[in-house]
């Protein structure tokens, strides 16, 4: 199988289910924003030396294929071959983010990207998190679109900018306050 079919060519992509739209279709936009997270994520993981988290942000970058799957779909037609979106993904989520809340310290001031390697990139994916879910948003003023998948962001944003305090705290590298 090659992996390039030069259907493409003239600017635009196929959806699951047939339909061909503009590469630029808000719709291309919140999934490929999406895939865009996810790679950053991939980055992310191969910083880690924390064993636990690399586990938690793989089950987060193939929960991310099947939110990608979802949006990627032509909304008119059923896919039976894409996998349910199931609930529990958020619910995971916000165990983690109050879990790893029980060790942090309160959050008093704003905190500044940096401090790590890591912990840029957990900023980096957290803003890209932040712009897919715009992305998404806007698509679901245009069509339907399942609100867990926002909500599914919005947990994401929030587990990442969470998961940048614990790196900070499990590594021992200070937070680096805003000063306004």
């Amino acid at each position: 199988m090659k992996i390039y079919t030069k259907t493409g060519d003239k600017g635009s992509t196929s959806l699951f289910g047939g339909k061909r739209v503009s590469k630029d279709d808000i719709r291309v936009e919140a999934y490929g924003t999406a895939d865009e997270l996810n790679a950053a994520i991939g980055l992310l993981i191969a910083e880690l030396e924390h064993k636990d988290i690399r586990q938690f942000l793989g089950k987060i970058q193939n929960e991310l294929f099947v939110v990608g799957s979802h949006l990627a779909s032509d909304p008119s037609k059923k896919n039976d071959h894409i996998p349910e979106l199931k609930e529990e993904i958020i619910r995971d989520l916000e165990m983690a983010i109050d879990q790893i809340d029980t060790e942090l310290s309160p959050l008093k001031y704003f905190v500044l990207p940096g401090g790590s390697v890591s912990i840029a990139t957990a900023h980096i994916c957290r803003t890209i998190c932040r712009r897919a879910e715009r992305r998404i948003v806007s698509l679901a003023h245009h069509e339907q679109v399942d609100l867990n998948i926002v909500v599914y962001f919005n947990r994401l944003s929030d587990y990442l900018f969470t998961l940048s305090r614990y790196l900070a705290f499990r590594d021992g590298v200070d937070e680096i306050p805003w000063k306004g």
